[in-house]
């Protein structure tokens, strides 16, 4: 079996999979050993990072949601393919009013928690409630802050009543902030600490820790299951490598099948191009960012005027193609290309990168060069490429001669809350959306309680232009507030964008069901995978 490379393609905005090369994305046997599946997210429980790391009312990245959404259920669900969510632990739901701030579901009749309880309205009314009352010091509780009122009416119907219209609602109970868990496992006052998970999804969850550290998750499937997933195997195990080359090297040997986060752009481009072996690499546009974030109260960039600059300096192409090659491309935007209401912002008011323009603002505000910054990053988070990335960006901030920049590198786990408690002039972020809408792109970063906690807080956006966008059903009629959200976000600065990257999946050709393995958001999706002959 030769290698080879399956491009999944994206279709009227959506990231739908087509494929270019053969391949069987049938669901596979649900026989045979557990599927093993690779990634190098570390999942600590710490003081630092937080005690709960699984706790729907508090996790808040892309690798914690990936072990949620395979065992806590949600109302609705991101369907196969991406497109507008679906019901999920609900037969029905929909906005029962014009105004899009009454919201009804109805639950599936049945619905039973993995130990057998019944799940009934109040346990949706409890879920929520909870995350709301808990605030989450990750900020995940505001995907829920239009929520005024829940109201139940007998065991099966939910009804969420707003504060304000949101047409986004129905995404944001495909997240997992807004899973169902039982109040005999989860307390309503407090976090539930440590690694463990209990819910009505497809998967139950066994966890292997050691110091401290998961090292491996095991998702049986669930007997008690019923909703709109099918689930293809019985069982995955997830194992955490320290690494993208010891991962890689796990997958040569066939102990894992599948590797997703995070492959090193070598690693994709060595597999991409072998011609031998039974490895596939899969390729999809993504929806992935990567920024940097400022503290714009700490006293080294609280003028706009240098972060405007480094906005006017760097080089995005140049940064891309030294570091990634073909497998991102520049970002313009915290909206990015792909999504309904992307606009080029930073590039319509910067243009090309010009030292001359950056040391013209810099003089109009009376700013003294070089301004001396430290630029903070994760060594263990983004991929191995995260150090290469930033020492480009020091070295085209210091050759403008208008700043004087160096780096330094620190474990997610200390990273983290050292970026949340504002100890960080400037850092860089990644983001994957809650879910493929603008909304998920700019709310985030900038309503009350984001999950930032930056400091920057402007009042036409939060007050005005993010609730507009999401009166508008219709998303491309967003459009005229997303763009002026996206005028404002380029002319203060706040965060800046750098680029969105592909996504990309290395699997042995013996697992089906992989050009489903990712959705648009970077969900492992893990119930569509199944062991046969794919190609």
């Amino acid at each position: 079996m030769n290698r080879k490379t399956l491009v999944l393609a994206a279709a009227m905005g959506l990231l739908a999979p087509v494929l270019a090369a053969c391949g069987d994305t049938d669901g596979g046997s649900g026989d045979g050993d557990a599927i093993v599946v690779g990634t190098t997210d570390r999942f600590t429980a710490s003081k630092e990072e937080g005690l709960a790391p699984l706790d729907p009312a508090w996790a808040y990245d892309v690798g914690t949601w990936n072990i949620l959404r395979q065992t806590v259920q949600t109302l609705m669900v991101q369907p196969r393919g991406d497109g507008e969510p679906v019901p999920e632990a609900a037969e029905t739901c929909g906005f029962t009013d014009a105004g899009n701030e009454r919201y009804s579901c109805t639950l599936r009749d049945g619905l039973k928690f993995s130990n057998g309880d019944e799940i009934t309205a109040e346990d949706v009314k409890f879920s929520i409630e909870r995350a709301l009352s808990l605030e989450g010091d990750s900020g995940v509780f505001a995907l829920l802050s239009t929520i005024d009122t829940v109201e139940t009416q007998g065991d099966r119907e939910v009804i969420f009543h707003l504060n304000s219209a949101d047409a986004t609602f129905p995404y944001k109970l495909s997240t997992p902030v807004a899973g169902i868990v039982n109040s005999d496992d989860y307390d309503k006052g407090k976090l539930r600490e440590g690694f463990v998970v209990d819910g009505s999804g497809p998967y139950t969850f066994d966890s292997t820790v050691e110091d401290g550290v998961l090292v491996r998750a095991t998702f049986t499937k669930n007997s008690s299951y019923k909703g709109a997933l099918e689930v293809n195997n019985d069982k995955v195990e997830m194992v955490s490598f320290d690494d993208s080359d010891a991962m890689g090297e796990a997958l040569e040997k066939g102990e894992i099948d599948l590797m997703n986060r995070s492959m090193s752009p070598e690693q994709i481009q060595k597999l991409s191009t072998a011609t031998d072996g039974d490895i596939e690499v899969i390729e999809s546009p993504g929806l992935e960012i990567r920024y940097l974030a400022f503290n714009t109260e700490a006293e080294s960039v609280e003028d706009k005027a240098v972060r405007q600059a480094m906005a006017q300096i760097i080089n995005r192409g140049e940064l891309v193609g030294k570091v990634y090659g073909s497998q991102a491309q520049p970002l313009f935007s915290l909206v990015p290309a792909g999504v309904t209401g992307h606009s080029n912002a930073f590039f319509n008011k910067y243009g090309e990168p010009s030292v001359a323009k950056a040391r013209k603002l810099l003089q109009e505000a009376g700013v003294e060069t070089p301004v001396k910054l430290t630029l903070h990053y994760t060594t263990d988070h983004y991929g191995p490429a995260t150090k290469v990335e930033f020492e480009q960006l020091s070295e085209q901030l210091n050759d403008s001669g208008l700043f004087e920049t160096d780096i330094k590198g620190e474990t997610w786990n200390k990273f983290r809350p050292a970026g949340q408690k504002g100890k960080y002039d400037v850092y860089g972020m990644g983001w994957f959306p809650d879910y493929p809408d603008a909304d998920a792109f700019t709310a985030p970063f900038l309503d009350r309680d984001n999950f930032l906690n930056s400091p920057y807080a402007n009042t036409e956006i939060i007050k005005n232009l993010i609730p507009e966008s999401r009166r508008q059903a219709d998303r491309l009629s967003a459009s005229d507030s997303l763009t002026e959200i996206q005028d404002i976000v380029a002319a203060d600065v706040p965060v800046l964008p750098l680029w969105q990257g592909k996504q990309y999946v290395a699997t042995r050709d013996t697992i089906t069901g992989t050009a489903y393995a990712l959705n648009s958001s970077s969900t492992l999706q893990l119930w569509e995978l199944g062991r046969g002959v794919s190609g």
